[in-house]
């Protein structure tokens, strides 16, 4: 495909994958940011750091980029501890590389750093330590469930008012979360996953497609809850 005109501004990992099917071979460089970020939800405030890739993608010489939040961490117990989101975070980044990879598509894989961080931020009680033992992502439970054991997933869908603040600027953004609480050998679970945002303040112009980015993520996520037959109810925003 060489008309550029027809190629639509990616915003997933899987609209990469589907512009090398169409012929099309995107160029990609990846950079992180660690972002501290100012929540606000429901009746409480508190302070988190998100884990972000920003993809930068030439395609036909036309350029594109778009950002993904690979997981929140917390210095307290409001989330996952900032250690463990991550290793969290590279588990995902790491499946990711993976399906790039096997789509034929090249970029250099790199991940997050603890230790970058740990200078970055001096001062914040990482506490490099805190997580020593394994950390679950929602496709470990789809391998549980896979394995013949019943996994039941309730969801919950919610915009979360948040400020990102980068070097010398701040950004009202509201993250559209969803909330897994999971049922399976004799344990419950919980955690989250960001699956898209977008600038409060340009909510006009980005929320509808903020909401599209996200319902997608979410369709994609069911049809692998469906091959494992786990027990849920679809829920989109």
């Amino acid at each position: 495909m060489s008309d550029t005109a027809m190629i639509n501004s990616p915003k997933r990992i899987i609209d990469l994958i589907n512009l090398k099917e169409q012929g099309n071979d995107p160029d990609i460089t990846i950079s992180f940011d660690i972002v501290p970020v100012n929540f606000a939800h429901k009746t409480f405030n508190f302070q988190a750091y998100i884990f972000l890739c920003r993809y930068f993608v030439t395609v036909n010489n036309t350029d594109f980029t778009f950002r993904k939040c690979y997981a929140r961490g917390c210095p307290d117990n409001l989330c996952p501890h900032v250690s463990q989101a991550v290793m969290i975070a590279n588990r995902y980044l790491k499946r990711d590389y993976k399906r790039l990879v096997d789509a034929g598509i090249t970029v250099e894989e790199k991940v997050f750093s603890l230790e970058e961080m740990m200078v970055k931020y001096e001062g914040v009680d990482i506490e490099k330590d805190a997580a020593t033992g394994g950390v679950l992502t929602i496709h470990d439970y789809i391998n549980i469930a896979n394995e013949g054991n019943k996994v039941e997933v309730l969801i919950e869908l919610e915009n979360i008012s948040a400020v990102e603040h980068f070097a010398n600027q701040k950004s009202k953004q509201t993250y559209l979360m969803a909330d897994f609480d999971i049922t399976t050998l004799g344990n419950k679970n919980q955690f989250q996953r960001c699956l898209s945002c977008f600038q409060t303040d340009n909510e006009h112009k980005e929320k509808h497609v903020a909401i599209q980015t996200a319902n997608d993520r979410l369709k994609l996520l069911f049809s692998e809850f469906d091959a494992a037959n786990i027990v849920y109810k679809a829920n989109f925003f």
